[in-house]
């Protein structure tokens, strides 16, 4: 007999454009649980400073899940609108209702090292990857807390970044930050039923990775292999599920004990 952990539960989970990607697979993951999903993805990211676009892909992923069984809705979403926080969760809401799960996937990345860091580049790091998930965390808060008042367990995981990588400074430093702010929100929210916590997957092998870059970082992963995007959405689902109400502030590292950190 199948057990549905998340069902009734509805979940967001941002920046889901891709198919081998994180976001992607969470969705199967919870989606698996019983979750109902609601996903956002972001076209031009990906035509340009991303892995490349599959334009067909969120419509693709909505009638999978959809043929799981559960309920199921997505929008594009831009992370640098001030107003998406608000436009996000009243589309939730309509589509699905109330949700009790923040997934923050979605990511602004491009290399950069100390020679070529601009004012610019910092921006578009922060916004996306700080500013705009710090606001959506703000409006989900506030309005579980006035649909739940603690009578629902709710959870909010970052996927979070590090490492000496010269050549990702702005990119690290926001993912940082991220790490940074996971405790303080955790001690926060716990109150009101929430809990958070951020997962660092490390280098994973989402289709950006070409033959050199395997073969460089396949010897810095003494399980023998590169890490796939099941691994951090398996991790994603036990932080999002009742076995793990008592885990909240963590910053966990699920990268098969890359010793490239």
């Amino acid at each position: 007999m199948q057990v549905h952990p998340l069902k009734g539960k509805i979940a967001i989970v941002t920046g889901v454009s891709r198919e081998n990607g994180i976001g992607t697979s969470t969705c199967y993951r919870l989606a698996e649980a019983g979750a109902d999903i609601f996903f956002t993805h972001y076209q031009p990211y990906d035509e340009t400073d991303g892995e490349g676009a599959e334009k067909h892909w969120p419509e693709t992923l909505a009638k999978k899940l959809d043929e799981l069984g559960i309920r199921v809705a997505h929008i594009e979403a831009d992370l640098r609108d001030e107003d998406l926080p608000q436009k996000l969760l009243e589309n939730v809401v309509k589509e699905i209702g109330v949700p009790s799960i923040l997934i923050h996937n979605a990511t602004f990345s491009v290399n950069s090292n100390y020679k070529d860091l601009t004012s610019e580049l910092l921006d578009n790091h922060y916004e996306i990857n700080n500013k705009g998930p710090i606001l959506l965390t703000q409006a989900f808060a506030k309005l579980y807390e006035k649909t739940f008042q603690t009578e629902e367990e709710g959870s909010i995981v970052f996927l979070v970044s590090g490492g000496p990588d010269p050549d990702n400074l702005a990119y690290i430093a926001t993912k940082g930050a991220l790490k940074a702010i996971t405790p303080p929100l955790a001690t926060g929210l716990a109150p009101i039923g929430i809990n958070v916590n951020a997962v660092d997957p490390g280098p994973t092998d989402t289709g950006w990775m070409d033959q050199e870059t395997k073969e460089g970082l396949l010897p810095l992963f003494p399980k023998g292999r590169l890490g796939k995007a099941e691994d951090a959405a398996k991790l994603i689902r036990f932080l999002v599920s009742p076995d793990a109400s008592w885990v909240t502030g963590q910053v966990i590292h699920s990268d098969g004990g890359f010793l490239g950190r």
